[in-house]
C-alpha cells in the first residue's frame, strides 16, 4: 500500500535544512528529524541532538486504516510527505493520506526574548490539523506516543509513570525512578519529570503499556483502552510508551486541530557556585512563576494561542529584518538558528535575580563557555540586551568571589549542569580570548541598555583583563584561540587584533564609567604595530596572515566584528575593505576556509566576516552558506565546523552539532539594526552623568616601550598601575633569522573543544628585540601622523627603513 501513495518529491521552504528542530527548548528538551532521512518525517524516528532515538511516534486513521506520519514503528504504511516550511520557531509539515486527507503537523517551539517566565519552561507544542482533500467527508482519528527514551540516556534505568488529569487536560507523567540530581548519561537529564498532555475532550483516550500493544491497539482499533500497565521496568524492557489518541469525528473541507505539549520540569536546575563560593542548588526560574509542576504544564498548554501569535509575531520580525538587511538567502540561515541557539540555555535563580546558564553543545559539555557565548552573543543583542547581562553575571559572580585565582579571565565554569568553576585555575587556557571577549560583551551590552552601573560594578575585574591584555595582546604568546581544535599558535593576527580591540572597548568603559582612561592610547599604538607585523602588503591582493610573518598564510579576519559590534570606528576601514576584497579571491565551493591549515570552515566565523565586508563579499558568504545549508552531507543539527570544499563534515573530525554559536548568523542583521533595539548612548550622554576630570598619563608609550617598540619613558613616573620593566618576566631575546624575523615555533598540538589543559599563563618565550623604529614612525615616514596610508605606501616605506631596523621579533 506505501507504494501506491508515492508522489512527487517533497518540497522544502526555504530550504532542506542539515536537520529540522521538532522539540527544541533547552539542552535537555532537544529533540531532531535528522537530515540522513532526507527531512522525511513519516518512517524516521525524532532523535537527541546527540543522535540517539528518542521514541516518539505518531499515526492517523482515515476510514478505519491506519497510516504513520512519525516515527519508524513496523506496521502501517506511510503517509506521503508533501511539504516542509521552517521558520524561526515552527516546523511545519504537510502530508498527504491516502489521497484523502490532509494532515498538517506544526512542531512549534516558541522563543520568548522578552519573558522570562515564559522561556524558563522546557515545554514545547505539536499540533496536527486534519481536513478532506478529495471533497468528501471522512471519518479520521490521531494518535501520539512516547517513550521512556526521554526520561534517560541510560535504558537499563527503570522509569515509572502515572496519568492524571487537571481541569480539562489530561496528562501523562513518566520519569527515571533512580533520580540522580544534576547528573547526565550521554547528555540526556538523569533528574525531573517528563510530560505529555493534551485535552481531554470526548474523543480523547490514552493508554500506557508496551510500544508493540499500544500502536497495535490504534491501528487495530482506532481507539486507545485508558489502561496502564503497572509494573515498572526499565527502558529496553518491553519499551513503555505513553499515548493519546483523538477521534476527530467525521472531517470535511474545516480543518479540525489537536494540540499536545510534551517537555520536561525540574525543580532545580543548575548547581552554581556564585558568591558564597560552594555549590548552591539554583531552582529552575519557571517555579517562581507557578505553584508546582502540574500549574506550570497546564498554564503552558492554555497558553497555546498566545504562544503562537507571539512566534508568528517573531517569525515574520526575523524573516522581514534578515531580508532587508541581506535577502532571503540571509533569512534562509537565521531562521533555522533561533531555536538552535537558545535550546542550548537553562534559565535558573529568582526574578529578582534571574540567570540564563549555556551548554557548549556536542563539542563539550562545558557550561559558560565565554568563547561559546560570543559569537551567540550578537542574537541576543538583537532580540534583547538584557540576556546577554544574565549570561556574563554567572561569570562574574564565580570570579568577583575570589575563588578563581588566575589573572586573565576564565574560560567556562565547568561541566553542564554543575557550574562549579576552577578554584585551582586549571580550566582550559584562553586568556587573551576571554580577556577580550567579556570586555567587548559587556560594553555591547551595557551600550544597548544605557547599563553604565553594570560597567562601573565590574570595573576592577574589567581593568584587571584589560591590564593582562595590555601585557599580552600585541604579541600573543603561543596559545589557544576559541578554534583550539586547530591547535596553538604563536602571534595570530586575528588574536592579537580582537585583543587590542578589547583595549579600545576598555578605554569607552573607562570613559562611560568616570575612570582615567588608560587605555585607548596604548589601543593606538598597538593597531600600529599589529598593521605592521599582521598584513602581508606584498601579496595581490593584500590580505592579513594568519600568524604575524607567514606571508604564506591567511585566515578569516572575523574579529574586527567587535569594531562595528561597539560602534568604536577604531579599525581602520581600509582593513574591512582590504580583507574583503581578498576573500573573494580565495572562496571555495561552500565558503572560505578557515585559515591555511585546513580546508574547513566556521560558519559562525563567515557571518562575522560577512558582517563587516562589502555589500559584494557579504552577500558571497551568505549564497555559499545558504548553498550549503541545502546541499551539506552532513544530517544532524546545523553545525558550524565543515569542509568549505565538500560541504561535509571535516575528514577525521571534530564534528560539532547543534552549538549554539549559530546565534551568530544574526551579526549582519543585528549590525544594521542595533539602534532600533536599545540604542547606543553618546558620549555626551553619559559623559552629563558620568564625567570626571580625566587624567592622562603616557601609559601608551611605556607599554609600547614594554614591548621594545616605542622611545624611552619614564616607567616610574607612571605609578602603580602597569610593572616595572625589570619586573616583567621576559627571556633572552631570540636570535633573529635571515629575514630579520625571530625565529618561531609553531607546534600544532590539537585540543578537542575544550579539552581539560593545564592551567596558568602561556609562558611568554620573548619580547620584542629592542629597535629604534617603532610603527608610527613607519606611517610617519610616508606622511603626516594620523592620516591613512594606502598598502602600497606602507610597503614602499616599511622597505624605507634600514634592514637592521626591520627586525620583527615575535613570540616562538
Amino acid at each position: 500500500m506505501a507504494a501506491n501513495l508515492v508522489a512527487a518529491a517533497p518540497t522544502f521552504t526555504p530550504a532542506r535544512p542539515p536537520a529540522v528542530p521538532l522539540a527544541v527548548r533547552s539542552p535537555y528538551l532537544n529533540a531532531w528529524l535528522q537530515g540522513g532521512s532526507g527531512a522525511i518525517l513519516p518512517g524516521s524516528w525524532p532523535r537527541h541532538w546527540t543522535g540517539s532515538i528518542l521514541g516518539w511516534q505518531g499515526l492517523v486513521a482515515v476510514d478505519g486504516v491506519a497510516y504513520n506520519w512519525m516515527g519508524a514503528a513496523p506496521g502501517p504504511p506511510l503517509v506521503n510527505q508533501v511539504s516542509l516550511e521552517y521558520t524561526s520557531t515552527q516546523s511545519i509539515f504537510t502530508f498527504d493520506v491516502a489521497r484523502k486527507v490532509t494532515l498538517t503537523v506544526t512542531f512549534l517551539s516558541p522563543v520568548y526574548p522578552d519573558d522570562m517566565g515564559r522561556q524558563s519552561q522546557q515545554f514545547s507544542y505539536i499540533t496536527t490539523k486534519a481536513k478532506s482533500s478529495d471533497g468528501a467527508s471522512h471519518r479520521v482519528q490521531v494518535y501520539m506516543d512516547v517513550s521512556g527514551e526521554w526520561a534517560s540516556g541510560d535504558v537499563g534505568q527503570v522509569v515509572q509513570w502515572d496519568v492524571g488529569t487537571s481541569g480539562d487536560i489530561i496528562y501523562h507523567k513518566f520519569q527515571r525512578q533512580n533520580q540522580e540530581q544534576f547528573k547526565e548519561v550521554g547528555e540526556i537529564a538523569s533528574w525531573g519529570n517528563w510530560y505529555l498532555a493534551t485535552r481531554s475532550d470526548k474523543g480523547a483516550t490514552w493508554q500506557i503499556g508496551q510500544d508493540t500493544a499500544v500502536r497495535g491497539q490504534f491501528a487495530n482499533n482506532k481507539v486507545l483502552t485508558n489502561a496502564k500497565e503497572t509494573n515498572f521496568r526499565p527502558v529496553r524492557d518491553k519499551w513503555p510508551v505513553f499515548a493519546f489518541s483523538h477521534d476527530l469525528g467525521s472531517v470535511g473541507g474545516s480543518e479540525v486541530e489537536s494540540v499536545f505539549t510534551l517537555g520536561l520540569v525540574q525543580d532545580q536546575v543548575i548547581n552554581f557556585a556564585g558568591h558564597s563560593r560552594e555549590l548552591t542548588p539554583l531552582p529552575g526560574l519557571w517555579s517562581s512563576y507557578y505553584k508546582d509542576e502540574i500549574s506550570a504544564l497546564v498554564a503552558f498548554y492554555n497558553d497555546y494561542q498566545h504562544a503562537l501569535d507571539t512566534s508568528r509575531a517573531l517569525d515574520q520580525r526575523i524573516q522581514g529584518d534578515s531580508e532587508n538587511a541581506a535577502g532571503k538567502d540571509y533569512a534562509l540561515i537565521t531562521t533555522l538558528t533561533v531555536r538552535q541557539t537558545f535550546g542550548a540555555l537553562q534559565y535558573a535563580g529568582t526574578p529578582s535575580k534571574p540567570y540564563i546558564f549555556l551548554k557548549e553543545i556536542s563539542s563539550n559539555s562545558d557550561i559558560q563557555t565565554v568563547d561559546v557565548i560570543f559569537p551567540a552573543y550578537p542574537i541576543f543583542m538583537y532580540l534583547n540586551a538584557t540576556l546577554g547581562k544574565y549570561l556574563l553575571d554567572p561569570l562574574f559572580e564565580n570570579q568577583e568571589s575570589g575563588a578563581y585565582p588566575n589573572a586573565f579571565a576564565e574560560h567556562d565554569l565547568g561541566t553542564f549542569p554543575v557550574a562549579k568553576g576552577y578554584p585551582d585555575g586549571n580550566d582550559e587556557p584562553m586568556p587573551l580570548e576571554e580577556c577580550g571577549n567579556m570586555i567587548i560583551m559587556t560594553l555591547a551590552y551595557a551600550q544597548r541598555t544605557g547599563d553604565t552601573g553594570y560597567l562601573s560594578a565590574h570595573y576592577p575585574r574589567l581593568s584587571q583583563w584589560a591590564q593582562f591584555l595590555v601585557e599580552e595582546s600585541l604579541i600573543p604568546a603561543n596559545q589557544l584561540s576559541t578554534d583550539d581544535f586547530a591547535g596553538t599558535l604563536a602571534n595570530q593576527t586575528n588574536l592579537a587584533i580582537k585583543g587590542i580591540i578589547g583595549l579600545k572597548a576598555m578605554s569607552e568603559i573607562a570613559l562611560l564609567t568616570g575612570n582615567e582612561d588608560r587605555y585607548g592610547e596604548i589601543a593606538g599604538k598597538y593597531l600600529k604595530g599589529w598593521k605592521e607585523l599582521g598584513i602581508n602588503y606584498k601579496a595581490n591582493p593584500p590580505h592579513t596572515t594568519l600568524s604575524y610573518g607567514d606571508d604564506n598564510s591567511h585566515g578569516l579576519l572575523y574579529n574586527i566584528y567587535a569594531d562595528k559590534l561597539l560602534d568604536l570606528n577604531f579599525v581602520d576601514q581600509s582593513i574591512f575593505d582590504m580583507q574583503s576584497n581578498f576573500y573573494q579571491t580565495v572562496a571555495n565551493e561552500f565558503g572560505v576556509a578557515l585559515d591555511t591549515r585546513h580546508t574547513w570552515t566556521k560558519s559562525d566565523w563567515e557571518m562575522f566576516a560577512a558582517a563587516v565586508a562589502s555589500p559584494p563579499t557579504r552577500d558571497m558568504f551568505i549564497s555559499k552558506l545558504a548553498r550549503w545549508v541545502g546541499a551539506t552531507t552532513s544530517d544532524r543539527a546545523m553545525t558550524d565546523l565543515y569542509d568549505s570544499h565538500t560541504g561535509g563534515y571535516p575528514s577525521g573530525g571534530p564534528y560539532f552539532v547543534a552549538r549554539p554559536v549559530m546565534g551568530g548568523s544574526l551579526t549582519p542583521e543585528e549590525q544594521r539594526l542595533f539602534r532600533l533595539y536599545g540604542k547606543l548612548p553618546s558620549r555626551s550622554d553619559h559623559f552629563a552623568k558620568h564625567l570626571k576630570e580625566r587624567k592622562y598619563f603616557d601609559s601608551g608609550d611605556y607599554a609600547m616601550n614594554k614591548a621594545g617598540k616605542g622611545d624611552s619613558v619614564d616607567t616610574g613616573a607612571v605609578g602603580s598601575q602597569h610593572p616595572l620593566p625589570e619586573n616583567i618576566p621576559h627571556l633572552s631575546s631570540p636570535v633573529s633569522g635571515p629575514n630579520g624575523i625571530g625565529s618561531m615555533l609553531h607546534p600544532h598540538h590539537h585540543h578537542q573543544h575544550h579539552a581539560n589543559m593545564t592551567a596558568g599563563s602561556p609562558v611568554k618565550e620573548s619580547s620584542f628585540l629592542n629597535r629604534e623604529t617603532s610603527a608610527e614612525d613607519v606611517e610617519n615616514a610616508a606622511g603626516a601622523e594620523g592620516q591613512q596610508q594606502p598598502a602600497a605606501d606602507a610597503q614602499a616605506a616599511a622597505q624605507a627603513v634600514p634592514a637592521e631596523q626591520q627586525a620583527i621579533p615575535l613570540r616562538q
